[in-house]
C-alpha cells in the first residue's frame, strides 16, 4: 500500500528549478507539504533547529538537495548532516539533484550512506514520482 508523503524538502539556489519541481509536486500531489531553502547554511540551520524542539514536528521524509550552491554547498551540508541524521524520530530520505555529469561527483554521492540516489537535473517527472513513492 502506498503511503503518501507528508513533507519533503528541497535545497537549492536555482529559483527556475524550484519554480519547476515545486509545480510537478503541487499538479501530481506527491506530497503534502514543502520546504525550499536556498543554500545548505539554511536547511542546516532549519535541522539543527528542530533537533531542539522535543516533538520534532516539521521533518521531512525527502531532501532534494543540490551540490553547487553557494554559502555552504551539499557537500558540506551532508557532512554536517550526517552527523545528526540519527537524532531525528524518523528516517529522513536524501537525493543529491544536480546538473553535474562529472563521475566524480556522481560516484562521490553514490558512496555515501546517507545518500539513496543521485539524479541529473532536469529532473524528469517520472523520476520524480518514483522518489516520491512510498509503500507502507
Amino acid at each position: 500500500m502506498e503511503q503518501k508523503i507528508k513533507m519533503a524538502c528541497i535545497i537549492d539556489d536555482d529559483s527556475i528549478y524550484v519554480t519547476l519541481v515545486k509545480k510537478i509536486i503541487e499538479t501530481k500531489k506527491l506530497c503534502d507539504n514543502l520546504l525550499v531553502f536556498k543554500d545548505g547554511k539554511d536547511g542546516i540551520d532549519y535541522f539543527e533547529t528542530i533537533l531542539q524542539n522535543i516533538e520534532q514536528s516539521g521533518i521531512p521524509e525527502i531532501i532534494l538537495l543540490d551540490i553547487n550552491m553557494p554559502i555552504m554547498d551539499g557537500w558540506e551540508f551532508i557532512e554536517r548532516f550526517t552527523k545528526i541524521q540519527n537524532k531525528f524520530k524518523k528516517r529522513i530520505t536524501l537525493y543529491v539533484v544536480s546538473s553535474s555529469i562529472n563521475i566524480t561527483d556522481i560516484d562521490k554521492a553514490k558512496s555515501l550512506s546517507s545518500v539513496e540516489n543521485y539524479l541529473v537535473k532536469p529532473v524528469k517527472i517520472d523520476e520524480l514520482e518514483a522518489v516520491f513513492s512510498r509503500t507502507a
